[in-house]
């Protein structure tokens, strides 16, 4: 059965995820980014919170997780980095599937924007919990990792299938936009951008996305054929760099 899956935005330009197993009613948040508004949606939807799966060890992803794991007795799964600042109960490691009642989530290593970046994939339902590894139209920082590792990530979860609904961790779409369209001139990508633009006028989340619409559109997964005749971590990471110290 499919995952009923909360949305909401916290923090400057967060989103939360509540996404619960329909046959269980088991319920987890990816991401613990703002604990207080994670306990009022979990009360306006009347659901009891079982788990609590990290992505990464930054504040506004695994800042929430003491005080969530207080209120509710969640049980804490996430990457070993996590420890940096909170405990966890488990530490999820690529390969391995973590089960929210009866949903299967694989864990995929997503390192790069931290070395230990993780993602949650259910195939069944065709949906990913991406973190700071992929945006709508971007990419995370390499805080950590180096433009090999990062491109590695990225190109698993390029390899989902398109139809992969990816849910990412902030509304950064619109200064995405701006960039991509500085580097790439594609008629899709400006369709989209348009899109992007009307949408954040009218107040509207651009996330989600998915994996066939950001292989079309993004530029750091088009990266290789934006920088023709360099391998494709070197195409990737020109791409970064340019959008590191962007202005637009």
């Amino acid at each position: 059965m499919p995952l009923q899956i909360h949305q909401f935005p916290c923090l400057s330009d967060n989103y939360g995820f509540l996404v619960r197993d329909v046959a269980t009613g088991k319920t987890a948040c990816i991401d613990t980014p703002d604990a207080e508004a994670i306990l009022v949606q979990l009360e306006k939807l009347g659901w009891e919170l079982d788990f609590i799966l990290n992505t990464h060890w930054h504040p506004d992803h695994a800042g929430g997780n003491e005080k969530l794991y207080a209120a509710t007795g969640a049980t804490i799964i996430g990457p070993q980095e996590v420890t940096r600042i909170a405990p966890v109960h488990h530490e999820a490691r690529p390969g391995e599937t973590v089960l929210l009642g009866e949903t299967q989530l694989a864990v995929i290593d997503s390192g790069g924007h931290t070395l230990g970046h993780l993602a949650y994939y259910d195939a069944e339902g065709g949906v990913a919990f991406v973190g700071d590894t992929l945006f709508a139209l971007g990419c995370g920082r390499m805080f950590e990792g180096d433009p090999e590792q990062m491109w590695a990530s990225l190109s698993r979860l390029a390899a989902l299938p398109d139809d992969t609904v990816v849910y990412c961790a902030h509304e950064y779409t619109a200064s995405n936009a701006r960039f991509a369209l500085s580097v790439d001139d594609d008629p899709a990508l400006r369709a989209r951008a348009d899109q992007v633009f009307a949408a954040r006028e009218r107040g509207e989340a651009t996330v989600p996305t998915t994996i066939g619409l950001e292989k079309a559109t993004n530029p750091f997964l088009r990266a290789p054929a934006l920088r023709p005749g360099l391998a494709p971590a070197q195409a990737f990471a020109e791409i970064r760099a340019a959008k590191d110290s962007f202005k637009g």
